[in-house]
């Protein structure tokens, strides 16, 4: 999907359910199914297949599964085909690939505000 310098340093895989309150540090990659809320000063990415249903602060989100919730992001938001969105992304930058599903709403805010 992307690449990025840093590794990853966690994973919830396909197949794997999460409920409650998740943060972390570094790059963490989601395929699987979590309810709740994401938290990061890094990179999240969430993978095809997998189901979000949170509110994420991270920041750099990037989206190739389906998410429904409230987004923000420090640095930017990427939505890659053939993801599905729902809800409200607040960001300095916003990147919609075409063929997404997107019904949302977003607010572009100044890097750093």
């Amino acid at each position: 999907m992307i690449e990025r310098k840093g590794d990853v340093c966690a994973v919830i895989e396909e197949g794997c359910r999460f409920e409650g309150n998740l943060s972390f540090n570094g790059v963490v990659r989601i395929a699987g199914d979590i309810n709740g809320s994401i938290f990061s000063n890094d990179t999240l990415i969430i993978s095809e297949g997998a189901l979000i249903n949170a509110d994420i602060n991270a920041n750099v989100i990037l989206i190739s599964g389906t998410v429904k919730g409230n987004i923000k992001a420090t640095s930017r938001v990427e939505i890659r085909k053939p993801a599905r969105f729902e809800g409200t992304i607040t960001a300095p930058s916003l990147i919609v690939e075409e063929g997404v599903i997107f019904h949302g709403v977003t607010k572009m805010k100044e890097k750093n505000n």
